[in-house]
C-alpha cells in the first residue's frame, strides 16, 4: 500500500456539518483511507457513516477555496470550460482557465489572448501550487476519491452490523447506496481525467494507474451491481424506504428529491449508464456540420451501436415524475450554503459583483420569446471585459415570479434545487440526440419539445416543422446548454461536440455572441479554445503515489 498524504478522510460517526469560513491552506491527508471510530456497531452508526461518506467526504471536504462545496468549484470548472460563465477572481485559475487561445470578431479582427489552457494547467499541476490554491486538477480528484474511499469503508463493515426488521433488505439498501456513489465517483474521474486508480478495497490503494475507459468501466460495474441489488435483494419495501429515507437528508427530500422506489432508482441507473457512454465519446457538431471530424482527440467517435445502446438505456431511464438525487441548502447542518455552495449561487445577482458572470454564449441559446429568458435574466447592468467574459446579463435571484417557469438561481435557503445525479431533462435530451443521430428526427424533436414544456419555456414546438438533421441538432445543442446548465455536464458536451478542440484539428466554436470591452455586441464570433480534453492526474497523487508496473501515462499523451 502506498501511504500518500492527501485530503483527510472520514472522521468516524458524525452528523452533517455546516461550512462557513474559507481555509487559507488545505489540510493534507488521504481521501482513500478514511478512518472509522470503533463505535460503528449498530444500525444508526452505519447509517450515519454512510450519510457522511457521501455528503461530507464526497461533497464538502476541502471545498472552501471558492464557494463551499463540490458543487461550487469542480462543477464551476465544467461551466467555465464550456463558456457558460466567466470569472475575474484569481483563485484556482478561474479567471483564465476558460479563456480561448484566440477569437475572431464580426469584422474579422483576430484577437490572440496569449493564454493557453493546456500550458497553464500543466504549469500549475504541482503540489506547491495546490497548496497555494492554483491547481485546478486537484479538486475533483480529491472529492471523488474521498467519496469512493469512504464508501469502501462502509462496505467493509456493513456485513457485521445487526439490523432490526429485515436485516438483509437494510444491509442491501446501504450496499446499493455505496455502489451507486462509487459509480458516481468513478464516472466523475473517468470523464475528466486521462487516467485513474481503481480503489475497491478498504485500506488498499495500489499504484497501477489505468486509462479513463477502465475507470468508466468500473463505474458501469458498480451501477450494474446496484441495479442487481435493487432487482433481487430488496424483499421489504418498508425497511428499504426507511433506510433510504435516513440516508438522504430530509431537507433534500423536496421537489424532485425524495425517497426513490427501487424502480425509480433503477431508471436513474440506466440514465447514468447512458451518460457514461455519451459524454466520453465524440459526436462532432462543429459549425453546423453533423459530420465534422476531429483529428486529434483522446477518445473515439460514437458509432451507431453506441447510439442504439444509449437509446435502449434512456428508453428505460428517468421519467418526468421520478425522484432523482438532488441537494438543497439548509438553515443548519447542511452540506452547502445557499449563497456559496453552487455555481448557480455564485452566478446569481448583479453581474458587476458576482463571483461568476453569466456568459453571452449561454444566453444565446434562449430565444427571445422563451419564458425562461424573461423570468431569469435582466440587462440592468453590463460587465465589460477585455477578454471574453463581458456580459449584459445578470441572474435574477429567485426569478421574476412567472408561474411554472424554471428558475436558474435562488439564494434563499432551501430554494435552489441542485441536481447531483442525472435528471428527467438529461434523459429526455439523450433520447432526443440518439434519435436524431439514428435518423428518427421527428421523434427526437418531440423530446426537445417535451423538455421545453417541462421547464415552462413556452416556445413554439420544433417537431413537425420539417427540420433537417443539422437543424435538429442545433435545437438539441441549444436545449442541452439551456436545460442542463450548472449540473456539471456542460464541458463534457462542448468537448464531445468538438468545440473545445483546436480549429486546425477540426474543432472550434462558431456563430457566437460576444460583448467586447468597448460594449460592442458581436453575433458571429469564431472561438478557438484549444483546451486539454482529459486532464492529467494531479501531482498531489502522482508525486506521492508514483505509477507502478503496468500503469498507463498519468499525463495525457495526446496533448
Amino acid at each position: 500500500m502506498i501511504s500518500n498524504k492527501y485530503i483527510s478522510g472520514l472522521l468516524g460517526i458524525f452528523l452533517l456539518c455546516s461550512v462557513f469560513a474559507c481555509k487559507k491552506e488545505l489540510n493534507v491527508g488521504n481521501p482513500n483511507l478514511p478512518t472509522v471510530d470503533e463505535n460503528v456497531k449498530d444500525e444508526s452508526g452505519i447509517v450515519a457513516l454512510a450519510v457522511g461518506a457521501v455528503y461530507i467526504n464526497g461533497f464538502q471536504k476541502g471545498d472552501t477555496w471558492l464557494g463551499d462545496s463540490y458543487f461550487s468549484l469542480p462543477y464551476g470548472y465544467s461551466e467555465l470550460l464550456a463558456d457558460v460563465i466567466g470569472a475575474q477572481a484569481s483563485n484556482q485559475l478561474v479567471s483564465t482557465i476558460s479563456i480561448p487561445e484566440y477569437f475572431v470578431l464580426d469584422n474579422n479582427t483576430k484577437v490572440t489572448t496569449s493564454i493557453s489552457n493546456i500550458s497553464q494547467l500543466r504549469a500549475n499541476n504541482t503540489r506547491a501550487q495546490t497548496g497555494s490554491g492554483y491547481n485546478p486538477l486537484y479538486y475533483q480528484w480529491l472529492n471523488m476519491y474521498a467519496l469512493n474511499g469512504a464508501c469502501n469503508k462502509v462496505l467493509s463493515v456493513v456485513d457485521n452490523i445487526p439490523f432490526t426488521g429485515d436485516a438483509t433488505t437494510k444491509s442491501n439498501t446501504i450496499k446499493a447506496w455505496c455502489y451507486w456513489w462509487k459509480a458516481y465517483a468513478y464516472a466523475s474521474i473517468g470523464s475528466m481525467y486521462y487516467a485513474g486508480l481503481i480503489v475497491d478495497q478498504d485500506g488498499v490503494i495500489g499504484n497501477k494507474y489505468v486509462v479513463k475507459d477502465s475507470v468508466i468501466a468500473a463505474s458501469d460495474k458498480y451501477l450494474h451491481m446496484a441495479a442487481d441489488i435493487l432487482s433481487t435483494g430488496i424483499s421489504s419495501s418498508g425497511d428499504y424506504a426507511a433506510v433510504l429515507g435516513r440516508l438522504i437528508p430530509s431537507f433534500c427530500q423536496v421537489g424532485k428529491g425524495g425517497v426513490l422506489t427501487t424502480d425509480m432508482w433503477r431508471r436513474n441507473i440506466n440514465t447514468m449508464l447512458a451518460r457514461n457512454i455519451l459524454v466520453n465519446k465524440l459526436a462532432p457538431f462543429v459549425n453546423g456540420n453533423p459530420d465534422a471530424v476531429i483529428t486529434k482527440s483522446s477518445t473515439s467517435v460514437m458509432t451507431a451501436a453506441d447510439w442504439n445502446e444509449v437509446l435502449a438505456l434512456v428508453t428505460n431511464g428517468i421519467r418526468d415524475n421520478d425522484f432523482v438525487f438532488t441537494g438543497r441548502s439548509a438553515p443548519a447542518n447542511g452540506f452547502f450554503t445557499a449563497d456559496g455552495g453552487t455555481v448557480a449561487a455564485l452566478t446569481t445577482g448583479v453581474n458587476t459583483s458576482t463571483t461568476f458572470r453569466l456568459s453571452e454564449r449561454f444566453v444565446q441559446n434562449l430565444r427571445a420569446d422563451d419564458k425562461r429568458l424573461a423570468n431569469n435574466f435582466n440587462t440592468a447592468t453590463k460587465y465589460l471585459d477585455d477578454l471574453t467574459f463581458g456580459t449584459r446579463y445578470s441572474i435574477i435571484d429567485g426569478g421574476a415570479g412567472a408561474s411554472g417557469v424554471y428558475v436558474y438561481g435562488a439564494k434563499t435557503t432551501g430554494s435552489y434545487e441542485l441536481y447531483i445525479g442525472p435528471s428527467y431533462e438529461e434523459n429526455a435530451l439523450m433520447l432526443a440526440e440518439a434519435n436524431i443521430r439514428l435518423g428518427n428526427i421527428e421523434e427526437g424533436l418531440g423530446y426537445i419539445d417535451d423538455v421545453r414544456n417541462y421547464m415552462g419555456a413556452g416556445v413554439t414546438a420544433v417537431s413537425g416543422t420539417g427540420l433537417t438533421k443539422a437543424a435538429a441538432l442545433k435545437e438539441l445543442v441549444m436545449e442541452r446548454r439551456a436545460a442542463l446548465v450548472f449540473r456539471g455536464l456542460s464541458f463534457y458536451d462542448n468537448r464531445r461536440w468538438g468545440w473545445t478542440y483546436d480549429i486546425s484539428n477540426g474543432g472550434g466554436s462558431y456563430n457566437n455572441t460576444f460583448l467586447t470591452a468597448a460594449s460592442a455586441v458581436n453575433t458571429n464570433v469564431t472561438i478557438n479554445y484549444n483546451f486539454l480534453d482529459y486532464w492529467d492526474v494531479p501531482a498531489d497523487e502522482v508525486d506521492i503515489n508514483p505509477p507502478g508496473e503496468g500503469s498507463v501515462p498519468t499525463k495525457n499523451p495526446n496533448f
